[in-house]
């Protein structure tokens, strides 16, 4: 074999760990990032989370050089670094510079977002108080354990009491029993003999649980039974039961004409009716020790200031962390021994994790800034106002990658006046109009949402019909598309909104 040299010219994109470290930051959601922080904090000497009073200590020294700020750590350790030379840039980190003046929105990521956020765009003073401490803490019951609980406090035998556990442990999360007695038996152990009598008064003693309806293996049942245990005096108490025990497919289909007719009920006689069985709950098991519901927290806050919108970021999600001067000031430069060669180290991860949070910071505010601005029609005027937006529009303006856009857009919340949302819900397809224009998938959502609000309720909207609205005003959406938005929306179709009021 004859052995030859050749030279071979190519391009070939190296995943540098900071590169690495970069993109996994960037992905990574605020609770995400504080643990991310707070474990490089564990295993770093060099880096240190800043509280908040040695963050009110370093706001009262002017110029103090442990600032927490990300561009005043990146200019400490460039003084600190003596190996500048030869360092990894990231591939998307073009564009860095400051954000400029004349952005169409104001934006600032200095200031500390002290309040907190809810979904009506108020803000409350967070209480750091104790109070309130078990109901932050403690676990919330589950719906078997409100029912074992009350199993515990009712006096029956044991071999009834094994009956009942065998019935808890087949209701369901929304209160409904899913099992028929002969499943329930065989169940039981043989040796006991329960029969199906006994087994049946065991379901009638759960089902005279709280909350009414718990138990029932139907919703024509589960409604019996709350209406069963409502005062005898109730008005059209006794009228329910007969339209839910004997009318219940016409009742369900909402067939109010053969309804009324075969109840021999008059029409108002008939709403009167149908109200007090609206009053009741299908599932009720549905809202009882559920799972622990988990508050959003925003990572961006959006507010009218002076007539401009506001961008700034919340300083809360943001992790405050800095190099430990301490430590730092223990490198010594022509040292190569083993422990001067580990400071070194961590104080480069040290200065490479800064500026990742920096760059982290950077593109969210700059991206939500441009979300902003090209959405204001939806901060001003509601969902029928939102744009068609993608994300390679975004990337354009703020010159980063579209999988940088998708990256920081994911599991990143922005608090508006209007609400808190996911930055991905301001990012939806278009439809063309018949006038050569484009409509955002979402405000068509909002127009249907409208359209079946102010609908007549004896005659609810077909599909076919707002389809055919639509295109009066000028929005060409075919039917089946009309279908898919609904559903999206949980409206039910035509003939189950059909109502007498």
């Amino acid at each position: 074999m004859k052995q030859t040299l050749s030279l071979r010219l190519g391009q070939q994109l190296a995943m540098t760990p900071q590169l690495q470290q970069a993109i996994r930051l960037m992905q990574l959601s605020s609770l995400e990032l504080q643990l991310e922080v707070r474990q490089a904090v564990e295993s770093n000497p060099m880096l240190e989370l800043v509280e908040d009073e040695d963050l009110d200590a370093e706001n009262d020294t002017a110029g103090d050089e442990a600032d927490m700020k990300p561009d005043d750590s990146a200019g400490e350790l460039d003084a600190w670094d003596d190996t500048a030379d030869g360092e990894p840039t990231l591939a998307d980190s073009q564009g860095l510079d400051a954000i400029p003046d004349d952005l169409p929105v104001d934006v600032s990521w200095d200031d500390v977002y002290q309040s907190s956020t809810v979904a009506d765009g108020s803000t409350t003073v967070r209480d750091d108080g104790d109070n309130g401490f078990e109901e932050r803490n403690s676990a919330a019951d589950t719906l078997a354990d409100h029912l074992l609980w009350q199993l515990n406090l009712t006096p029956m035998s044991e071999r009834d009491r094994l009956a009942a556990l065998v019935v808890i442990d087949s209701i369901d999360d929304d209160g409904m029993l899913n099992a028929t007695t002969a499943e329930l038996l065989d169940a039981m152990p043989a040796e006991l003999g329960f029969e199906a009598e006994e087994m049946e008064a065991v379901i009638k003693l759960a089902q005279h649980f709280d909350p009414p309806g718990i138990g029932a293996r139907d919703v024509a049942e589960c409604l019996l039974l709350q209406l069963e245990q409502l005062a005898d005096d109730t008005p059209w108490r006794d009228e329910a039961i007969g339209l839910v025990g004997d009318h219940f497919g016409l009742l369900a289909s909402r067939d109010f004409a053969n309804l009324a007719r075969r109840a021999k009920r008059t029409e108002d006689e008939l709403m009167a009716v149908l109200e007090l069985i609206r009053s009741l709950n299908p599932r009720p098991g549905a809202g009882i020790g559920n799972t622990n519901i988990e508050h959003v927290v925003p990572d961006v806050v959006v507010a009218r200031k002076n007539g401009r919108w506001s961008v700034e970021l919340n300083g809360e999600t943001a992790p405050r962390v800095r190099v430990n001067d301490t430590y730092a000031g223990l490198v010594r430069r022509a040292d190569s021994s083993p422990d001067n060669e580990y400071l070194k180290n961590s104080l480069q991860d040290a200065k490479w994790l800064l500026k990742n949070l920096e760059y982290r910071n950077e593109t969210l505010l700059r991206v939500a800034a441009q979300i902003v601005e090209r959405q204001r029609g939806f901060l001003e005027h509601g969902e029928v106002a939102m744009k068609p937006l993608v994300l390679s529009d975004i990337a354009d303006a703020v010159e980063r990658h579209e999988s940088t856009i998708s990256r920081v857009t994911t599991r990143k919340y922005m608090a508006t006046p209007r609400g808190v949302f996911e930055l991905k819900y301001f990012f939806s397809s278009h439809v063309a109009t018949a006038t050569g224009g484009e409509i955002s998938s979402t405000a068509i959502r909002a127009l249907i949402k409208k359209l079946t609000a102010q609908e007549n309720p004896r005659k609810p909207l077909s599909d076919s019909r707002i389809a055919a609205m639509l295109k009066e005003r000028d929005i060409e959406v075919a039917r089946r598309t009309v279908a898919k938005y609904r559903e999206s929306l949980a409206i039910p179709p035509s003939n189950e909104r059909r109502r007498l009021v």
